[in-house]
């Protein structure tokens, strides 16, 4: 547009020029021509930009287009690298708890980023089973096994350094799951560091945030049920005493709470522990029980309906399978975040090349935030049954506190915790 603005302006200048000299009209329009020629070649020149200009911007956008295509490609090749394989412990992908929440998170990633995935269920109980499913897993090209739960001890120290090429990620695997008995022995010398990330939670977090809301929603008469009397449990009993003390001191009522503890030597639920469950529900009066242990959450649910006693679910959001007992039964689960676990590494293998971040890790994951959902321990905001004691609101300033620190929860396994509030430990049940 400046070019013909030029030019028209040039030929005004010439025309007036030569209008003021008389000159011959032969000359006269010799000069016009060659104004009206400059113009259109003018006009040509910038058509010519323009289509140029045209020309180079679609190759960008294609340049573009391409580029973007072939980062796709790419994705979707490295992705197309990983195999991801999920093997179950002791349970099933059905269990409402490790098993299930691990396989649905695992689904999930495949499913949302074109990886390839498979679950594997040992034929029985034991190490040798397990191992089995791994070697199988491994046989048919799966290169990310993911595996929840302290069971798989021994499967690490026998599969991790049979496949290094495989990348195992073991959910609640502490260093004393993964010695065994090599308790003298270099870590390294035990298992595979170089291709095994390892995950534990710090229990008694969730644990003391359960015992804690249990009291302030009004409940005075507690129980809490373990499966075996393991250190995962442990934690889980003591830091739910432990949250179950602070809400009595503060509510000043300490003389009125009282917690009933037992494990049942084992994790699932019988006839003899439901008919233990019965005494406390029926007999002594306990309105809520943490049942903490895999299926013996049966047990208390099953006695829980007699009298239309509550249940506290662990590990994961286990309202849907413990309310099948009874219509709003669950009062809150305490919870791990397998899930959040399980993003966190996949991405960091499949989409985001850190792995190295990991690898050769044993974390043991707790809160990061004050948004209760982005933790690795929580209570489930949708299922719990909030009250005006005991609201959303109050169970997130109780997680901001834990998290700045003003609230602290003892790890501890070797002592009951010291409290003002009745604690009645009765030992195993079986």
């Amino acid at each position: 547009m400046k070019k013909k603005i030029l030019v028209a302006a040039l030929a005004g200048v010439m025309a007036f020029s030569m209008t003021a000299c008389g000159s011959k009209k032969a000359e006269t329009e010799a000069p016009a021509t060659e104004a009206t020629t400059a113009a259109a070649e003018a006009e040509t020149e910038e058509k010519a930009t323009e289509a140029e200009s045209e020309t180079q911007a679609a190759e960008a956008e294609s340049e573009t287009s391409s580029a973007a295509q072939s980062e796709t490609e790419t994705t979707t090749a490295a992705n197309g690298d990983y195999k991801i394989a999920m093997v179950t412990d002791s349970g099933d992908i059905t269990d409402q708890s490790f098993n299930q929440t691990t396989y649905e998170a695992c689904k999930a990633f495949a499913e949302a980023n074109g990886v390839d995935f498979n679950y594997y269920k040992p034929d029985s109980d034991s190490d040798e089973a397990r191992i089995a499913a791994v070697d199988q897993a491994c046989a048919e090209g799966y290169n990310i096994i993911v595996l929840p739960g302290y069971l798989f001890g021994a499967t690490l120290r026998e599969e991790s350094p049979a496949y290094p090429d495989v990348k195992f990620i073991a959910l609640d695997m502490s260093e004393a799951d993964l010695r065994g008995d090599q308790a003298d022995v270099d870590l390294s010398e035990v298992y595979n560091t170089e291709n095994t990330y390892c995950a534990i939670y710090q229990e008694e977090l969730p644990g003391y945030m359960a015992g804690y809301a249990a009291v302030k929603m009004g409940y005075k008469h507690l129980g809490f049920l373990g499966g075996m009397s393991v250190p995962a449990v442990i934690r889980y009993g003591f830091g739910f005493v432990q949250g179950a003390n602070a809400a009595a001191v503060e509510l000043g009522i300490e003389g009125e709470v009282t917690v009933e503890y037992a494990y049942g030597g084992q994790f699932y639920g019988d006839a003899d522990i439901t008919a233990a469950m019965d005494t406390w529900y029926s007999t002594n009066g306990v309105e809520v029980v943490f049942a903490c242990g895999g299926g013996i959450y049966t047990s208390a649910a099953e006695a829980a309906a007699k009298v239309g006693g509550k249940v506290i679910g662990v590990d994961s959001d286990q309202a849907p399978v413990i309310d099948a007992y009874g219509e709003g039964m669950t009062v809150t689960s305490a919870m791990k975040g397998l899930a959040p676990t399980v993003n966190t590494l996949l991405s960091a293998i499949v989409l985001e090349d850190t792995w190295a971040d990991y690898v050769g890790k044993i974390d043991n994951l707790g809160l990061v935030s004050e948004n209760p959902e982005e933790n690795y321990v929580q209570l489930p905001l949708e299922s719990t049954q909030w009250s005006d004691t005991f609201t959303q609101d109050d169970y997130k300033a109780l997680v901001a506190s834990m998290v700045a620190g003003d609230v602290t929860v003892d790890n501890g396994i070797e002592t009951m915790p010291e409290t003002a509030i009745t604690v009645n430990d009765l030992g195993n049940i079986k």
